[in-house]
């Protein structure tokens, strides 16, 4: 069935005069009228009964009018539909993001923003480790995410720095170098440390480690915790220190303690990967929004 078609039939079934509709249309009344009539043939009945004064909507007509509305209307909107999927209106967006990096204010910041730009598009989050992450790149279940990767490990992702973050160190509330405003890393020589595994984050541990071995000394790895969350609950208990991302802090656990570090330091930088092969609109326009913010905040190196 051609749309024109129903087009045509609405305008005279409101109208009720073909002169009118004609007139509505930019058309000549013989060539719509005959348009019309195809309408009728392949209907198999009248639509309307033709009166001296205008025209009538048979009963097939009055039924036929409100389901040709219904589709123009659907039509109308598969059209709009298309045009906003095709501009990263509409859609789904799947965001990643590392335990650290949710902490993060620019990164909370970021979707929030997406979000408010992008109402009618679906933001599903997912909070995994960098190594999780990037299999599920592998598997197509992510479009972006904030990671913290070590050199190499994104593959063939695209990686776009964002930010080189302090980082500080998270100590139980009673402990003797808690009462200092700056900790030189020299000063952690003979603690006890809680790290985050390396399998589970290469860069943040390679950092760690490297920058404590250039201030002397090899740190002594007490215990490792599964989640960046539980190293600080760790901390809590008293059974170490640690080293950890300057967004952490806002993680305010009772019983720990933040500091900054004095003189050289390690930093975590934060990177944003996307999809490229399978890259949608969605993905397109939040790595744009990501990116024209770090711009704006001066964070791009």
């Amino acid at each position: 069935m051609d749309l024109r078609h129903l087009r045509y039939f609405v305008a005279v079934a409101e109208e009720l005069s073909f002169t009118r509709a004609a007139r509505r249309l930019g058309l000549n009344q013989a060539p719509l009228s005959q348009q019309v009539q195809q309408l009728e043939r392949e209907v198999g009945a009248p639509l309307f009964q033709r009166l001296p004064r205008g025209v009538a909507l048979t009963e097939a007509g009055q039924r036929m009018l409100e389901d040709a509305k219904d589709i123009l209307a659907r039509t109308r909107q598969a059209v709009l539909n298309a045009r906003r999927a095709a501009s990263g209106e509409l859609g789904t967006l799947r965001i990643g993001f590392t335990a650290s990096a949710s902490f993060n204010p620019f990164v909370t910041a970021s979707i929030r923003d997406y979000r408010e730009a992008f109402p009618d598009v679906r933001v599903e989050l997912m909070e995994a480790n960098t190594v999780q992450l990037l299999e599920r790149f592998q598997s197509r279940q992510l479009d972006a995410a904030f990671i913290r990767p070590a050199p190499g490990e994104a593959g063939h992702l695209p990686c776009r720095l964002l930010q080189r973050e302090d980082m500080l160190v998270a100590l139980p509330a009673g402990h003797p170098l808690a009462e200092r405003r700056l900790i030189p890393l020299t000063a952690l020589r003979d603690e006890s440390f809680i790290l985050y595994p390396r399998r589970n984050g290469r860069a943040l541990y390679d950092a760690i480690i490297d920058a404590c071995e250039a201030a002397g000394f090899s740190p002594r790895v007490a215990q490792e915790a599964p989640q960046m969350a539980s190293t600080v609950t760790l901390i809590a208990s008293g059974i170490g220190i640690s080293v950890v991302p300057a967004s952490m802090g806002q993680l305010l656990a009772q019983g720990v303690t933040y500091r900054r570090l004095r003189g050289p330091a390690p930093f975590a930088e934060l990177s944003l990967v996307h999809q490229t092969e399978t890259a949608q609109e969605v993905t397109t326009a939040f790595t744009q929004l990501v990116l024209d913010r770090a711009e704006r905040e001066g964070l791009l190196p």
